[in-house]
């Protein structure tokens, strides 16, 4: 749930899948703004942090699913595994969404398109960082390097 909002958030398919399926798109449609809002002020933070350390932050990118197309709302509802995957989509949307309303330029990059040679790079930053250092976390930020790294190319 999210802290304080007053409504359970965390996963939202789930709780949707208790109403009827109007409640549910407005409950969804909210859910989404908030998570937005939520989501921006805490990019905002940290991109402001980072800018007091004399880092500027102009990019993101986020980590995408299989990206084949759901079907529709009563239909996610009515089969668990696709609320999963609902979630899942839910969560990268709004994650991308946060990033541009704090204007961000956003990659979106699909898990299979992070080169393995990468991932297994940026496994060892673990190491340095501590844990938790999950397999999300290690692919995320491979993702976020080969999103930059063609811009790093051109500047050379």
């Amino acid at each position: 749930m999210f802290q304080g909002s007053g409504f359970r958030a965390n996963q939202p398919y789930h709780a949707a899948a208790e109403m009827q399926l109007a409640q549910a798109e407005a409950f969804l449609k909210q859910t989404e703004e908030t998570a937005v809002g939520m989501a921006a002020a805490q990019i905002q933070a940290a991109m402001d942090e980072l800018a007091a350390a004399g880092h500027r932050v102009t990019q993101a990118a986020v980590l995408l699913g299989s990206s084949r197309p759901l079907p529709e709302l009563s239909k996610i509802l009515a089969a668990h595994p696709l609320i999963h995957t609902a979630e899942g989509i839910f969560y990268r949307s709004v994650l991308r969404s946060a990033c541009e309303r704090c204007g961000l330029a956003v990659t979106g990059i699909r898990e299979r398109d992070v080169p393995p040679d990468l991932s297994a790079q940026v496994a060892t930053l673990g190491k340095i960082l501590g844990p938790p250092w999950t397999q999300d976390e290690k692919l995320s930020a491979a993702a976020a390097i080969h999103a930059v790294a063609p811009r790093r190319e051109e500047k050379k």
